[in-house]
């Protein structure tokens, strides 16, 4: 395996609607001396994401059934609740807190709701890039997740773009020659974790360059190939 390099992205300006976040990126990547090459694989916040979409909405912090009714309007099931706490799928087919609305690092007054296709967002970046800047990268829009079963954090991906986001190991053999059978590696779940280490949850930095990553991963993928089907989940 190659060495591994995950570089967080400065400098960027508060995102508004409208804003080209290709064009934003490159420019802070440059600015600080790591300009994107040929292979990369760029991680970028939803919340930016949402922002440059206008997935805006105005909200009541303090409005409980506003809350409530704006996190059942972007969702297509609810699964639990508990207090305040929803969880629910969300028309992409995650199921998380909240529909995945988010008031976090957006005014005070407004909400953030999940890009309405993120693997369609990705493409559009990861196309701007080549179109405008001559340069090929893979893309992942990462988004924050609770774990069944599991304590803590973790980001995952919502969009991908030009990198698989499961590689299918089944049918190959391990270190000691035995066959793997049900071997499925989440990597563009891995690689949104990893970047997330460098850019944290309060320290403005909402991109990262995954760099070193397998070419062999480079291929046109879906977020979709992450969600478990419900006839497949043992716990819905």
């Amino acid at each position: 395996m190659q060495p591994l390099s995950i570089i967080p992205v400065h400098g960027l300006p508060e995102v508004r609607p409208g804003d080209a976040l290709a064009a934003l990126v490159v420019a802070s990547a440059a600015a600080q001396g790591t300009p994107l090459l040929d292979g990369d694989c760029i991680v970028v916040t939803q919340k930016i994401v949402s922002k440059a979409e206008g997935r805006l909405v105005p909200i009541d912090p303090d409005d409980r059934p506003a809350r409530r009714a704006l996190v059942e309007s972007e969702s297509v099931r609810v699964l639990r609740r508990r207090g305040d706490l929803i969880i629910s799928e969300t028309p992409h087919g995650f199921v998380c807190a909240n529909a995945g609305i988010d008031l976090s690092n957006v005014d005070d007054g407004w909400a953030a709701l999940l890009p309405v296709d993120a693997d369609r967002s990705a493409r559009r970046i990861r196309d701007a890039l080549r179109a405008t800047h001559a340069v090929t990268v893979a893309v992942v829009i990462s988004d924050t997740f609770g774990r069944p079963w599991r304590n803590g954090l973790t980001d995952v991906a919502i969009g991908v773009a030009g990198l698989a986001a499961v590689v299918d190991l089944r049918g190959t053999t391990d270190a000691l020659g035995r066959a793997l059978q049900v071997t499925e590696v989440a990597v563009a779940d891995e690689v949104a974790a990893a970047a997330e280490l460098v850019m944290g949850k309060s320290a403005a930095v909402p991109v990262a360059i995954v760099r070193g990553l397998d070419p062999a991963w480079q291929r046109e993928s879906s977020s979709r190939e992450l969600v478990r089907a419900p006839g497949d989940d043992l716990f819905r």
